[in-house]
Parts: C-alpha cells; structure tokens; sequence
C-alpha cells in the first residue's frame, strides 16, 4: 500500500477573545464537522493507523471526535506541541519521526501552518477553491507520499482528495459505518453505560445518587461508551468524573434500559460499583452538581429514570451472585 498523509484542520473554534489562544475551545459546528468527516473515513474504509495531533484545545478535541466516530480509540492519539503555530519545517519534523512502518498518518492541527505545509508538499500545484479558502475548517487532504517519512521534500506528494465537512451529510449512518438509517449523531453516541454505587455500611447498602448536571434531578452516573474502551471501564470513567469516585465495577450487567435522545433510542447497559475512593469536593471538577448517599429504598424512590429502581432495589442479591 501507497503511503498516505491525511491532514485535517480542527473544527470551527470559539473566536479569539481574552482566553488563551491554546485553550480556545471547538464550537458544536465544529463538533459535528470532525465527526462527519471521521464517520465518513470509516465508510470508505480509509483508517489512519497513527494520528499526531497539536495539543491545543480545538485541534485535539477535533483529533478526538474524528477518531471516535471513525470508531477507533481516542487513546491512540499522539500530541506534539511542535504542531501549535507550526512552521513547514516544523510539521517536516514531526513527519519525519513518524514511526516507519506506519502506512496511513493522520495529522491534526492549525492555519496557516497547515496550508502553506500542503502547498509545499505539492509543489504548489493546487487549484484555488472559488471561496479561496484550501483549508477551511474541519477540511480534509488525502496525499499520496513518498516511502520514506523522514526524507519529504518539495512537490513529493500527490493529492488524492480534498474533502470539506459541508460537502458530506448532515446526518450519520446507523448502525455504523454503512446502516441505512440517518441519525443526528453518530452511532456509538446510542450505546452508552451507566454505574450504580454503593458501599456497605454495617451490613446494609447504601447507594451514592448525583444531580443532573443542571441539578434538576438526582441520576446515577451514566454517559456515552466510549470506542475502544469496555463498557465497565466506560462507565467507571463516567463516575469518577460526574460523581468524583473510584471503585470496582461488576463483571457482569445488573440490567439494561433505553430512552430517547438525539432522535432516536439510546440503549444503557447499568453495571454496578463498589466505591473505594471518594474525591475531595475541593478536587472534584463537577462538585457543583452535589452528591448524597441513601438507603437503597430511599435512592430507588429519588432516581429519576424509573427502569433503574428496581435494579437499585435488587443490588443485595445481584453483589452476592455477580462475587
């Protein structure tokens, strides 16, 4: 296989302001364009087999969305501080100690940089776009490159493709990469994982419930499973970050429920989880969501998804099995 260079430009970012141009978050438009392009990488079957992105804050958002609805694992993915403001030289660089038997390189990061690298790479052989804009947000270049990443010089690729967000589909096939049914996101959004948490306290279980995070009601914690990840390590993830704790999760489901959201259905696969470690309400990021422990009786009556009280209410029995 031809090697490849792919090389994406972050999503739309906040406009510059007082914040700290490295910490400039992604907008939900440019949200939305990294994982169109991801999901549609997946359906041609075009998989970088190493990502290298700058650790700024809207270029490795954008890494991350990609590679998740690409339905590869975020964790892969390589930062290089060389690629913030980087000059051609410096994208070179970072190129060029690319491991050598990578085939397919994803490369994420900022204008101008990025354009004036392509236009090197192609010896300036690249029509102007009626917009005059060659790497608008979220944009996507395919090259054809030499065999060798540490010896790129001038007009030594080839382009293949130029992909912009807005020329891909709105919506994202379900289930990925090729299910003819459209949703408002993409697919791995619909199967998420939750936690229960308890501990024993003199022989009874209590369970830890947390309030939404517009403190509306009181949940358990619950979000999307992430790509690469089990479903347990998933949702152990979840509670350390809406309810700021640790702990062992169950080998296997305490129970399954679905609800509504983006459109479509959302599938939970509700694991149990023996708290070992509680944060520090000073260290806990989402300390302002709040957290209370309950009897399991009184934490069944609270939980705002009815399909969760009666799993909370069979906990005893499923810890003494699932051991």
């Amino acid at each position: 296989m031809a090697r490849e260079l792919l090389i994406f430009r972050h999503g739309k970012a906040v406009t510059a302001s007082k914040l700290d141009d490295f910490l400039r978050p992604i907008t939900d438009k440019g949200k939305r364009g990294a994982q169109r392009m991801g999901a549609w990488l997946w359906q041609k079957d075009i998989r970088p087999d190493y990502i290298v992105s700058s650790p700024a804050e809207r270029a490795l958002v954008s890494a991350q969305k990609l590679c998740k609805a690409s339905g590869q694992d975020s964790a892969a993915i390589v930062t290089d501080k060389r690629l913030y403001k980087a000059s051609i030289k410096s994208h070179l660089d970072v190129l060029a100690d690319c491991p050598k038997k990578k085939q397919r390189v994803l490369l994420v990061g900022h204008n101008p940089g990025l354009t004036e690298l392509l236009l090197y790479l192609l010896g300036g052989n690249v029509p102007t776009p009626d917009d005059g804009k060659l790497l608008p947000a979220a944009t996507l270049a395919r090259l054809v490159m030499p065999g060798n990443w540490k010896k790129l010089g001038f007009d030594c690729a080839q382009l293949k493709s130029l992909t912009r967000p807005d020329d891909l589909p709105k919506k994202f096939p379900f289930p990925a990469p090729k299910g003819k049914e459209k949703r408002n996101r993409p697919a791995y959004y619909y199967d998420q994982s939750a936690v229960i948490p308890y501990r024993l306290q003199k022989h009874k279980i209590q369970v830890m419930l947390v309030r939404s995070s517009k403190r509306n009601h009181w949940v358990v914690p619950k979000g999307i499973h992430e790509p690469g990840m089990s479903a347990q390590k998933s949702a152990a993830l979840e509670a350390f970050e809406e309810a700021g704790i640790r702990g062992a999760v169950s080998k296997s489901r305490l129970g399954v429920y679905e609800y509504s959201k983006w459109g479509a259905t959302c599938k939970v696969q509700v694991y149990a989880m023996r708290v070992k470690e509680i944060i520090p309400e000073n260290d806990w990021e989402e300390a302002h969501r709040g957290r209370k422990w309950l009897s399991a009786e009184v934490a069944a009556d609270m939980v705002k998804e009815p399909a969760l009280r009666p799993m909370i209410l069979s906990l005893a029995g499923f810890i003494k099995r699932d051991n």
